[in-house]
């Protein structure tokens, strides 16, 4: 092992040459310093999760009551709906944020991405309901391979709302039983 010096240097002096120890930088392993993710790292997800439970408390009445949330932070959420007041609204948040951490947010993420309309596949569903109600309005056909399809379809109700859509396309009437059709077939998909 290498012997170090170290000596005191004046201003008039040169400075000596001092000795260091070869092996020690082949001692340093800077995997051995790396305690995990920083404390701005850890801030920014925490506001992440934080974030994500705000998007919750807004979510409207029909999406919050179909989204599947653990129970007591379907219950924080629940609370924080019905809060008012700017202080306590924002520490309701951060107590959701706080139960957050404790859960996975990528199955939440999904839930809300998929009621945004957000993922593909949902994109394609709707895409797809859309051409059954304008071939079940168009052609009569149609309403048999529909029930093929989806065989716990309400027939008789299908076939009253089609009629309902084709009266009011002819009378000039607003789309109610069109959108109704929509809605069936949306649900019919659903549960398939």
């Amino acid at each position: 092992m290498a012997e170090t010096t170290m000596t005191i240097i004046t201003a008039t002096e040169r400075p000596a040459v001092r000795l260091i120890d070869p092996d020690a930088e082949l001692e340093f392993n800077p995997d051995d310093v790396y305690d995990g993710p920083s404390k701005s790292q850890k801030k920014r997800e925490v506001e992440a999760l934080q974030d994500l439970g705000a998007l919750l408390v807004e979510l409207p009445d029909a999406q919050f009551k179909r989204i599947e949330l653990p129970e007591d932070l379907k219950q924080a959420v629940a609370a924080c709906r019905k809060i008012t007041q700017n202080g306590a609204l924002r520490r309701q948040k951060q107590y959701i944020g706080k139960l957050m951490r404790g859960v996975d947010p990528a199955p939440i993420q999904a839930q809300l991405d998929a009621f945004n309309g957000v993922s593909a596949a949902e994109t394609a569903k709707l895409h797809q309901a859309e051409k059954w109600r304008d071939k079940l309005i168009a052609d009569n056909e149609a309403l048999t391979l529909f029930l093929n399809s989806y065989p716990d379809t309400d027939a008789t109700h299908l076939r009253q709302i089609i009629r309902n859509a084709r009266d009011e396309a002819a009378r000039s009437k607003p789309p109610k039983a069109f959108r109704e059709i929509f809605r069936v077939i949306r649900e019919a998909m659903q549960e398939k």
